[in-house]
């Protein structure tokens, strides 16, 4: 919907055949974009809704039109509490897609924090970590809360963590260049090597550029990885950062759905709707593996680049310069897992890139992916991230638009 577009508060009849419904979500962040992703594809597959939209920011005010607008529904990110009351002020059915202001009752849908906490866990310590770092914002529930995940699985391995928040409005209150230094200051004091789990995208650009002042070398030194997979962001960072994808499409999906659920008299959930996480684009920042033991990183080197073609635990003994015994013996000492785990983990990722990336028939995913069947490679994907191979694509490839 354009700017400056006039809302009249009674619609005559015939244009009221198809429902109106509100999108407060912003469009500045590939977060919010992949969201409005979602609502479209459920409004293509379910609903003939008029949507009304405009351009924004998260942080907007609210806009002038809601006050008295006529509508029948309304999906928003609602960051602070005026917006909170400007929607429940329409009396209309409404759904959350942030968070923030969880006192209110509005209905949330929103990604599993938890859960992307405890992934960036797993991504760096496979890679061998043992000295954590976190970089977060102040107060912010959903950064606390990944924060908190990433903590419980680190400690789960015996691991600690070294966290360090700014407010989100620290540049109201000191320069970007002072933001920087006190950034830097702090990256000098963490052990190295270091993996470090920065809150999202948005401020991985200021960590990276605040590695270079304290020279640094990234992923050498410090491994990092975002949260969100906002591909600009992550692009023009340097080096390009690995992030978390958070499925933010399938949370407009289930916002959109559960909102239609609202209006035709459905009852309301009685806890948050949580969506868990699509899986991880690694990329520069972290394509490292923080490995003393010159063996077992040959070990972890051949698994990562072969695990799906046929690779048998003897063959990466022999590479690797060990007896099958003392590798296994090592894996288990120093990573907390056995070789058949780590093989299966590379072949999960490998499964996970050819859903998300080609429409290849899932029987040839599950043999490219070194699964001796479709399903076996269904049953893992079960028990390891909770949905199948399928809705998998569909939250992460591109029949999911992305």
């Amino acid at each position: 919907m354009p700017s400056g577009i006039q809302h009249p508060r009674v619609k005559p009849a015939v244009l009221r055949q198809r429902l109106h419904v509100a999108l407060l979500v912003e469009t500045s962040l590939g977060s919010g974009r992949d969201i409005l992703r979602g609502i479209a594809r459920y409004v293509r597959e379910h609903e003939s809704w008029a949507l009304f939209h405009e351009p924004r920011s998260l942080e907007d005010s609210v806009p002038q039109w809601l006050e008295g607008w006529r509508g029948d529904g309304i999906i928003a990110r609602i960051q602070n509490r005026k917006m909170a009351e400007a929607v429940l002020a329409t009396g209309l059915p409404a759904v959350d897609v942030l968070g923030m202001v969880p006192e209110t009752g509005i209905p949330l849908v929103h990604v599993d924090d938890r859960q992307i906490g405890r992934l960036a866990a797993a991504h760096l310590i496979e890679r061998g970590f043992q000295h954590f770092g976190y970089f977060g914002i102040t107060d912010e529930n959903w950064s606390i809360r990944r924060r908190e995940a990433f903590r419980t699985c680190l400690r789960e391995h015996e691991f600690n963590l070294d966290a360090f928040d700014l407010p989100r409005h620290v540049r109201r209150t000191v320069t970007w260049e002072q933001r920087e230094n006190r950034l830097a200051r702090w990256i000098q004091t963490l052990p190295k090597p270091v993996g470090v789990m920065v809150c999202s995208d948005q401020r991985g650009l200021d960590f990276l550029e605040a590695c270079r002042r304290a020279q640094v070398g990234v992923p050498d030194e410090v491994a990092v990885i975002g949260v969100d997979n906002d591909d600009a962001l992550c692009e023009v960072a340097n080096p390009p950062l690995s992030s978390i994808w958070p499925a933010h499409n399938q949370v407009g999906y289930e916002a959109a759905a559960l909102l239609a659920q609202f209006i035709h008299g459905g009852l309301r959930p009685a806890s948050p709707i949580l969506i868990a996480p699509g899986g991880i684009i690694t990329r520069q920042s972290t394509d490292v593996l923080a490995i003393p033991d010159r063996n077992l990183a040959l070990a972890l080197k051949i698994i990562r680049e072969r695990a799906w073609d046929g690779l048998k635990v003897d063959a990466v003994a022999r590479y690797a310069g060990l007896s099958r015994s003392v590798l296994q013996r090592r894996f288990r000492k120093v990573l907390g897992r056995t070789v058949h785990e780590e093989m299966l983990n590379a072949r999960l990722r490998h499964a996970c890139g050819l859903l998300s990336g080609t429409r290849l028939a899932l029987a040839e995913v599950a043999e490219r992916s070194g699964f001796k069947h479709q399903e076996y490679l269904g049953a893992v994907f079960k028990r390891r991230l909770g949905m199948t191979p399928a809705q998998y694509r569909r939250q992460a490839g591109p029949l999911a638009g992305r």
